[in-house]
């Protein structure tokens, strides 16, 4: 019977699980009335074997919603639900389950279920519900209700014992509740026990200090007294105590007691402070003006023993007046204004006892950095010492250090203008920069590289680095047939070495991964062999200080003339003056980072230009072609009177601004206002004029609030200068207003931000005057009055006398370009050291103004990777910018790739279709008239959505390391170097644009690298070709170079176009002097060697002469060459030797070359002047041709040598047969010995001598 339940109920369970799809929700039994999303709810502490009743609904969803209450159905039904069910069905009377109709619904095992039509969405009522029960078997349908239950257990009381620290009992309680009367009851009672008891504990006895109170007042004001502060012991029993006191003294009131004043004032009588004295009735006056006198309004006037205490300002005129202020006494008095630096003066009396003070303002200057932190090396538990200076009119008082980009703690670091790390460790290691501020604003300076190497590891690298050395043009090695041979070089970084004091600024020379062993290797070049010095070893030597040089020559913008004896300042020191040429030469020191070199003209005829010039630190002799723009011619305008002046003189177009001067405005130095005549000159840089980009002064930096310098574009700059009637006196002019018409705006998101600038000459930096403001006026057209919208500034003409309308801009990118050896473009062959200029072109072509205004212009040197250089760039629209990019090395301009007659993508270096949407064309692409050496580019910044521009040559600012360090197969444009065939080897590989990388070694072609001597011999050649002209150099006469080879120099002659048939060659070779040693002279052994057919045929009589003179002398008996022992003493001209000592190898070769080809001692051509100046002379005459090529006898007689060659060849295929010789092909003899290098067969090679002969 127990079986067939089993099974009964097992069945009704498994139908119930049917009906209500599978959702069991099991419900903790806390919780009685969350929402329903499941169809059944179970009771877990009753579940176990049930049965279900039959379904109930006893109502509607009419009114306020469907309630199936529990209560309501026992009325209903009575006995047919169990006293405590243990699950609940609910479903719709269209057998929806509950949890699938989305309506929201409550349900509670103690209440029953309901819904409510309010809770539904989108005011739905709910459904009609029915409900079922789940009860304990024999609970419901016939086995008898169940009349007796137990309640839940209540909570655990509380312990019996409340002393800490000690053992008691807890209980617990549950209720039997019965249904129906005691004797009706037809079952046992509740079965089990009404209580449960447990064991409980309470915490150890604890005692505890509760919170210190506030201080109580001290018991005294001054002189020292006490105050006191209270808390309590919190504990839990008597039985134990707090450790410590309840209550705390502190000392208090320290201020000393105001002390009788004993300030004894001569005059008047003492302040209540007792600081200083005061008079009664007694006024100071005083006056404030500009270093150009003009009035300064507006300023704050103070004591200097109390700044902050504002006493009077400044009227109009610059004057105030301080009451009580004895005479009797010098006061300090402190005076500041915005834009101003401060200043503290000191008043004055006279013998009437009246005070004045008169005070000159000079405008503030931001902070700019004049020492920056080093690249230093270190071990780990050593120390370093990071440096930063900064100036500044006020001066910076305020230092903050980053390392990677993170400010240092001040207070862990202990550090002001100076940074000091001690116990380094490798976490050390990165960026350190300095940032500097000031209330004029702030500077970052350049970061500094620290690296700290673990104890142990090699200071640098002994393995040398791969390093192709290019062989000559006849040298080819055999097997690997390969042009370059791998000598090995040291990477020049610095390393950790042995310092004698390592906590200076700067680690003196320092130490730098050098050569420590050269071993002599030779090179296989088939016909011959050629010697090579490689390098085998690395170590931490003292870095070579090569001497860096700025040269340049100083000329005049529109016609070139050279600014002749020319001031030259750096900062306002002034270090020398250009040549009657307009030349110079700077050194410069090797911790500067950043060169502003201002030119003044003495004659003022020119504005003064201060220029930004890069540098190579390597060592290399940048060159500068450096424009000055010459004054305008004065004007009178009469000071009383409102003056305008236009900016802009271009014809047919409309001025770009003017300049309005307020009447009465020019001032004196001594402050007086100038009344009469002013000449006036305005000279305004007129972007709209390309040419005069090269004239614009600074470089169009600004530095921000943060410090970090940023690009401005500019739309004009002007310089002014005022002077009185005789033209001797400086004028100053205040509230003069600049006016820019925006018509000649054409990006309009730039009127808002434009704002005018002055240029600070001692640090290249524009600083921000005012912004502008819109104005609108009438004013008279070319053709018609008409409506303007003006940009309105004011600015006051102080010291500064260059001005700028510019706008930040942050559409920056970055181009890739780099220089070569020659239009071949081998990677190999890749130039450092040249200046690459990129001038920023706007607006978009096409626009109504002259496409051809330019905003902004910068340069770079390239390294061994090319150069980035920055650039103004839109994703817009691609010729919105655009750049004219040039290449300069040594004076010299380099080609750019060409865009002409076809676009070929191999030769410019940037593949399609990028290239048609950068739209690259050379400056000869229309007219091949034009010079070659730049080229035109729309800037389009790249998108990264798309992967033909992800590759260069422009790159988004922010992928500046990207482009620093991209593949030489990356996108890049190309200039390249156009010269005759040129070649140079070195026994001891050098570098001539690093001399850093110079070897001492008796071999090396330059003994000294402070001192570079370059030397040339002139050769002159009669002939219808030119010729390559080589140079052999051998050691002469010392002991260990004797006989060895120094190097190689071939050079291809220079036809002389005023001469038929001739040409000339200056050839390069090695000096005699002293070895690197210094110890014994050299004269080297040279041997000139035109390659070709040719003679010698004349030798200079005084170089003759000379040689005699010095003996020893060589042998000259070949007649296809020459042979000396290279003088050592510097001849000139007229021995056809050229001589030239410079600091710069590179320099002096370069002057060395312009004399040689000039034919003087001290003139400079780039034309090959070949009938002077000549050393030697060769004829080389083209070899006649004494008989036809096949292609020649195929071309004047075809028939015939086709019918020959058919006999030959029969001929030969006989003669195969019965001698089993070697084929035989009828090429003629110059062909056959080109063919037989390529034939695998190494047999002789036979020919029919017969007919074949009689023909040739």
């Amino acid at each position: 019977m127990l079986d067939l339940n089993k099974v009964a109920f097992l069945l009704s369970f498994l139908a119930s699980v049917g009906l209500g799809q599978g959702s069991v929700r099991i419900r903790n039994p806390s919780d009685r009335s969350r929402r329903v999303a499941l169809n059944k709810f179970i009771d877990t502490q009753t579940m176990g074997v049930t049965e279900w009743t039959s379904w109930f609904n006893i109502d509607h969803p009419g009114g306020n919603g469907d309630y199936e209450r529990l209560e309501a159905i026992r009325f209903y039904y009575r006995e047919r639900v169990c006293a405590r069910p243990t699950a609940m069905e609910a479903r719709t009377t269209d057998w929806v389950a509950a949890a699938d109709t989305g309506e929201v619904v409550h349900s509670s095992l103690e209440k029953g279920f309901w819904c409510i039509n309010k809770e539904q969405l989108h005011g739905n009522i709910c459904s009609n519900y029915h409900v079922r029960f789940q009860c304990p078997p024999g609970s419901c349908h016939g086995s008898g209700p169940v009349h007796s239950y137990w309640t839940d257990w209540s909570e655990w009381g509380p312990c019996s014992t409340t002393v800490c620290d000690d053992v008691g009992i807890q209980v617990r309680q549950r209720k039997c509740v019965n249904t129906q009367p005691t004797p009706l009851l037809l079952v046992q009672a509740c079965q089990g026990h009404h209580s449960e008891r447990r064991e409980c504990s309470n915490p150890p006895c604890t005692a505890k200090w509760s919170p210190w109170g506030l201080w109580g007042a001290c018991s005294v004001t001054c002189g020292g007294g006490r105050r006191t502060r209270r808390r309590t012991c919190v504990r839990t029993s008597e039985t134990v105590q707090c450790n410590g006191r309840p209550v705390e003294i502190q000392k208090c009131g320290k201020k000393p007691c105001k002390a009788k004043c004993q300030r004894v004032c001569t005059e008047g009588r003492p302040t209540e402070d007792c600081s200083r004295c005061v008079c009664e009735g007694h006024v100071l006056n005083g006056v404030v003006h500009s270093v150009t006198g003009v009035p300064v309004a507006g300023a704050l006037v103070a004591l200097a023993s109390q700044p902050k205490a504002i006493r009077a300002r400044t009227d109009a005129k610059g004057k105030f007046k301080l009451p009580g202020v004895c005479s009797s006494t010098s006061t300090l008095i402190s005076i500041r204004k915005e834009k101003f630096a401060p200043i503290t003066v000191s008043s004055s009396s006279n013998t009437t006892g009246l005070s004045s003070v008169q005070a000159v303002l000079m405008s503030a200057e931001k902070p700019y950095i004049v020492k920056h932190p080093e690249d230093k090396v270190r071990y780990e538990g050593g120390r370093v010492l990071m440096c930063c200076k900064a100036t500044g009119s006020p001066k910076p008082d305020k230092y903050y250090w980053y390392h990677n980009g993170t400010l240092l703690d001040r207070k862990t670091y202990k550090y002001e203008e100076d940074l000091v790390l001690r116990d380094l460790k490798q976490e050390h290691s990165g960026h350190y920069y300095c940032k500097t501020s000031s209330s004029a604003g702030s500077i970052k300076s350049s970061p500094a590289l620290l690296t700290v190497l673990t104890t142990g590891t090699p200071a640098c690298n002994s393995t040398p680095e791969m390093h192709l050395v290019k062989l000559p043009m006849d040298c080819v090695q055999p097997g690997t047939r390969s042009k370059y041979y791998n000598a090995g070089r040291c990477p020049h970084n610095k390393c950790a070495g042995s310092l004698d004091f390592d906590m200076r600024c700067r680690d003196g020379g320092g130490f730098c991964c050098g050569v420590q062993n050269m071993e002599s290797q030779v090179i296989d070049c088939g016909r011959y062999s050629l010697p090579i010095r490689a390098v085998t070893q690395c170590s931490c030597q003292k870095c070579v200080e090569p001497t860096v040089l700025v040269r340049g020559r100083v000329v005049t913008a529109d016609n070139d003339e050279p600014l002749r004896f020319g001031h030259i300042y750096i900062g306002k020191e002034r270090v020398g003056t250009t040549g009657y040429q307009g030349s110079f030469t700077l050194q410069i020191t090797p911790d500067t980072k950043r060169l502003v070199v201002n030119f003044v003209d003495p004659t003022q005829k020119c504005i003064d230009t201060p220029k930004v010039f890069i540098f190579d630190k390597k060592g290399g002799s940048i060159y500068h072609d450096v424009k000055v723009m010459r004054k305008q011619t004065p004007i009178d305008i009469n000071a009383g009177e409102t003056n305008s002046i236009n900016l802009g003189e271009i014809e047919g177009e409309d001025p770009i601004g003017q300049l309005v001067i307020p009447p009465n405005s020019f001032h004196k130095e001594n402050g007086d206002i100038y009344e009469g005549t002013v000449k006036a000159s305005v000279t305004f840089i007129d972007p709209r004029n390309i040419t005069t980009a090269a004239a614009a002064p600074g470089d169009l930096n600004f530095v921000d609030d943060e410090g970090d310098m940023l690009p401005l574009r500019t739309y004009g700059m002007f310089s002014v200068d005022f002077r009185d009637e005789t033209n001797k006196e400086v004028l100053g002019a205040g509230a003069v207003q600049v006016l820019l018409d925006t018509q000649h705006v054409k990006m309009q998101e730039h009127i808002p931000k434009m704002k005018l600038w002055s240029l600070n000459p001692d640090t290249g930096v524009w600083e921000e005057e005012s912004d502008f403001s819109y104005t609108a006026t009438n004013t008279g057209g070319r053709s018609k009055r008409e409506e303007r919208t003006f940009l309105i500034g004011n600015m006051e003409i102080r010291e500064r006398r260059l001005f700028n309308l510019d706008v930040p801009e942050n559409r920056r990118c970055y181009v890739k370009v780099r220089a070569y050896m020659s239009e071949k473009f081998l990677p190999t062959e890749q130039l450092e050291g040249v200046v690459i200029s990129l001038i920023n072109l706007e607006p978009k072509p096409g626009y109504s103004a002259n496409p051809r205004a330019w905003g902004r212009f910068d340069s770079v040197i390239t390294g061994p990777n090319g150069a980035c250089l920055p650039a103004f760039c839109d994703a817009q629209r691609p010729d919105a910018y655009t750049a004219y990019v040039t290449a300069m090395m040594g004076g010299e301009e380099l080609d750019a790739a060409p865009s002409s007659p076809k676009m070929n993508p191999n030769i410019i270096g940037v593949s399609q279709p990028y290239l048609d949407k950068l739209d690259y064309q050379r400056s000869d692409h229309e007219d091949p008239a034009m010079k070659k050496t730049a080229f035109r580019v729309n800037l389009a910044k790249p998108s990264q959505n798309n992967l033909d521009e992800t590759n260069g040559p422009i790159y988004p600012y922010q992928s500046l390391i990207g482009c620093e360090n991209a593949p030489v197969d990356a996108n890049h444009f190309r200039f390249f170097r156009v010269e005759k065939d040129k070649y140079e080897y070195n026994v001891v590989p050098f570098e001539e644009n690093d001399l850093t990388t110079w070897t001492g070694d008796y071999l090396s072609w330059w003994p000294n690298p402070q001192e570079f001597r370059a030397c040339f011999i002139k050769v002159k050649i009669h002939g219808q070709r030119e010729v390559m002209v080589r140079s052999r150099n051998f050691g002469g006469s010392h002991r260990e170079t004797k006989g060895k080879l120094y190097g190689i120099r071939d050079i291809r002659s220079t036809r002389d176009m005023r001469e038929a048939n001739t040409s000339a060659a200056c050839v390069e070779f090695k000096c005699s002097g002293m070895l690197f040693d210094q110890a014994e002279v050299d004269r080297s052994l040279i041997s000139v060697l035109p390659q070709g057919n040719c003679r010698r045929t004349g030798t200079n009589s005084l170089l003759q002469e000379y040689l005699i003179k010095h003996p020893p002398v060589p042998q000259n008996n070949e007649s296809h060459a020459f042979t000396m022992l290279a003088p050592v003493d510097p001849l000139g001209h007229n021995y056809g030797i050229y001589t030239v000592t410079d600091q710069n190898p590179r320099v002096a070769k370069e002057i060395a070359i312009g004399r040689c080809f000039d034919g003087t001692s001290d003139g400079f051509s780039r034309e090959m002047k070949s009938d002077s100046g000549v050393a030697l002379t060769f004829s080389c005459p083209e070899r006649k041709i004494t008989r036809e090529s096949l292609f020649q006898r195929l071309q004047t007689n075809p028939g015939q040598t086709l019918s020959q060659m058919a006999r030959d060849m029969r001929e030969s295929a006989g003669m195969q047969v019965q001698g089993q010789a070697t084929q035989v092909v009828a090429y003629p003899s110059e062909q056959r010995g080109r063919t037989q290098s390529r034939r695998a067969s190494s047999t002789t090679r036979r020919r029919v001598p017969s007919r074949t002969q009689q023909r040739q």
